[in-house]
């Protein structure tokens, strides 16, 4: 009886670990996805048709971002997640997709996402004022 119960912990323990490593978080960007979406060039991703704008869109079809940026002077769109910002440009008649960490994209394009939370500062936590609001 003691053996079976050890067993069916370790089994336990198992599938408790194999679900919580390996793919993607539910909160990260999609980078399994866009991997199997996306033609790989140098470490970034490439779709030779599409629009940043529209590849943007085809990504958060399939993950939802916690924020959008279109910038209306280089046709970037900036793509935020929990722990990764996904950075869209313009690439030929189509696009270039770059995933960053969050704190390194914030550095990289901070002209672009400076009105997001600060890497570490807990700003993106805040669930708005009033009475009771989103509390």
């Amino acid at each position: 009886m003691r053996h079976t119960r050890l067993s069916a912990a370790a089994l336990v323990a198992v599938t408790l670990l194999t679900g919580c490593s390996g793919g993607d978080a539910d909160d990260d960007a999609p980078r399994d996805w866009i991997a199997e979406q996306y033609r790989s060039s140098d470490g970034d991703y490439l779709d030779e048709v599409d629009a940043p704008a529209r590849v943007a869109s085809e990504i958060e079809n399939h993950r939802s971002a916690r924020g959008r940026i279109d910038s209306d002077t280089d046709d970037m769109v900036f793509l935020r997640y929990e722990d990764d910002i996904v950075a869209l440009s313009p690439y030929g008649s189509g696009s270039r997709i770059e995933i960053e960490d969050y704190a390194t994209g914030y550095r990289r394009w901070n002209s672009h996402v400076s009105t997001w939370p600060v890497p570490g500062s807990h700003d993106d936590e805040f669930r708005g004022g009033g009475p009771g609001s989103g509390k």
